[in-house]
């Protein structure tokens, strides 16, 4: 966004700024044209709701705590020694 942003605009700035635009945009779109299936497709986990909500609250509380200690950096590292396909995405 910064470089579309700052380029002159022959340089294809608009573009850049277009594709953006729309690469943040079209999937919430998508979401939402889906979202009466998904509601019904989830019902199903409405007894595993309270289970879901307590092991993400876990997660963000330990994922603050190494962040908080700088153990993340440990742990990513340990994730791309155990998971070397890490690597290669993005």
């Amino acid at each position: 966004l910064t470089l579309g942003a700052t380029q002159a605009p022959d340089t294809g700035a608009t573009t850049l700024l277009a594709v953006y635009a729309a690469g943040l945009g079209i999937p919430f779109l998508v979401v939402a044209l889906f979202t009466r299936e998904l509601a019904a497709r989830m019902r199903p986990l409405r007894r595993l709701g309270w289970a879901l909500q307590i092991a993400a609250g876990l997660v963000l509380v330990a994922m603050g705590i190494a962040m908080m200690t700088g153990n993340l950096s440990r742990f990513a590292y340990w994730l791309l020694e155990m998971f070397p396909a890490l690597g290669r995405i993005g």
